[in-house]
């Protein structure tokens, strides 16, 4: 679905998302939400992007959260609410299932909804001046299993408890500490950090990626619940593929592995 409020760009290697609503602070309507797994889908069928990074647009936030003021049309029925939570169910899965690693870059306010995004993302960089909240006590939100295991996997029930009861700002050196964000950079040089991320992800080998994401999903569910087959069949993809022998290759040859993901 296409909508200027939500960008796609691939640069070489890389593909970004940025949400694109600067004068509401990127809040995010139904069409963003639907337009962010369209947009995942296609880059996820490219073979040359390696890596995807997740922004906003205006350098004041990532994403402020949902736009309430479309919360009369959106999400007033149960129907509405329905497709509205599909929505947003389906942005946050592609996310986290493209086989490629995903970056939030996070310059600013990452509030409520945008929160969800960053943490569906595998890492996350932010400027010094980024602020994180989960607002939902002041607005009478539930957050269902989902959402509360992503943000408990990450930071764990204590701080998770501390972010959700007090619903207050937690500043980048917060967030740091308690797990939340992989790395603070000054604001003007946050694109420069993640470039030299994005940079070290794309010279890897695209399958052991791929490997090392679907592994550590599993690790983080349920030991029922995990497929420890699919486990072994990617490691196995890994042993099988072109690129592990280009990988020895240019290690006794003393040279860069040019990976194709194959």
């Amino acid at each position: 679905m296409a909508t200027e409020k939500v960008l796609a760009e691939k640069s070489g290697a890389v593909g970004r998302l940025t949400f694109n609503y600067p004068e509401r602070h990127n809040a995010v309507s139904l069409e963003m939400w639907e337009a962010v797994a369209d947009i995942l889908a296609d880059f996820a069928a490219a073979d040359d992007i390696r890596v995807v990074v997740v922004t906003g647009a205006g350098g004041k936030s990532f994403v402020s959260g949902a736009d309430i003021s479309k919360f009369e049309d959106e999400r007033a029925s149960t129907e509405a609410l329905a497709r509205y939570t599909r929505a947003t169910e389906g942005a946050a899965a592609a996310l986290t299932t493209i086989a490629k690693p995903t970056i939030a870059m996070i310059d600013g306010y990452c509030i409520g909804g945008g929160m969800a995004v960053a943490l569906s993302c595998d890492l996350r960089l932010c400027s010094d001046n980024s602020r994180f909240a989960i607002p939902a006590a002041r607005l009478g939100i539930g957050y269902g299993y989902a959402h509360l295991r992503r943000l408990v996997d990450q930071v764990g029930p204590a701080y998770a408890k501390e972010i959700l009861f007090t619903a207050r700002h937690f500043d980048a050196g917060e967030a740091l500490a308690m797990g939340l964000v992989n790395r603070v950079v000054p604001a003007a040089g946050l694109e420069a950090a993640v470039a030299e991320v994005t940079e070290s992800i794309a010279d890897n080998a695209p399958l052991t990626l791929a490997a090392a994401k679907i592994v550590v999903g599993e690790v983080l569910k349920d030991p029922a619940e995990r497929d420890l087959e699919a486990c072994d069949r990617v490691v196995r993809a890994c042993f099988d593929s072109e690129d592990y022998v280009e990988g020895r290759r240019a290690f006794m040859e003393k040279r860069k592995p040019r990976f194709k993901g194959r």
